[in-house]
């Protein structure tokens, strides 16, 4: 994905995706770990997200033991309105 502005990515259908990732610390398997993950991805495929759990299977020490994420379109096309006029007080 290109570097693109949040306002356009959210117009083409991008919401705020944020996952919490459970992970056994690798000197100590008993005790669970948790990160917190933010990013621009699209529901329901969430191609970012599985990448990123891609990513920490492939290079990362710390087995995951589970994520549970949320996903919330902070905008949509439908709720964009053109303003043709503006009101300016003082």
């Amino acid at each position: 994905m290109q570097q693109t502005g949040e306002m356009e990515l959210m117009l083409r259908g991008y919401g705020l995706t944020t996952a919490e990732f459970l992970y056994h610390l690798p000197d100590h398997p008993t005790i669970l770990q948790s990160f917190l993950w933010q990013h621009y991805d699209t529901a329901p495929e969430f191609p970012a997200l599985y990448r990123f759990i891609d990513f920490w299977n492939e290079s990362l020490d710390g087995p995951l033991h589970s994520v549970t994420y949320t996903h919330r379109k902070l905008i949509s096309p439908s709720e964009w309105r053109s303003v043709a006029g503006e009101l300016v007080l003082h």
